[in-house]
């Protein structure tokens, strides 16, 4: 799990750095792991979580674009956290 906070004036720009990533991966389709972007209510605190093999992430021209600037948005520097899952359910269907 990776956190970090945004200035108010980068949110939009890292949110549509991300939806990038997102759509490159829908394109490509990688196997092996699951991962999620969740910004917090405060609408500048970001929060992702790869579950598995994220090899494939590194090697994403989007997510490339969306890491080398991710440093020059942040109010609050990325920390990675390592985290076990003790639970998950994915009963919603949109």
């Amino acid at each position: 799990m990776v956190r970090y906070r945004v200035r108010p004036d980068a949110a939009a720009e890292n949110e549509r750095l991300i939806g990038e990533v997102f759509e490159e991966l829908a394109a490509e389709q990688p196997e092996g792991f699951t991962y999620q972007s969740m910004v917090l209510s405060d609408g500048v605190t970001f929060v992702h979580v790869v579950d598995g093999d994220s090899a494939a992430l590194p090697t994403s021209a989007a997510f490339q674009r969306f890491a080398s600037t991710v440093g020059d948005r942040c109010e609050d520097p990325p920390q990675q956290t390592s985290v076990r899952i003790v639970g998950s359910y994915e009963g919603r269907t949109a």
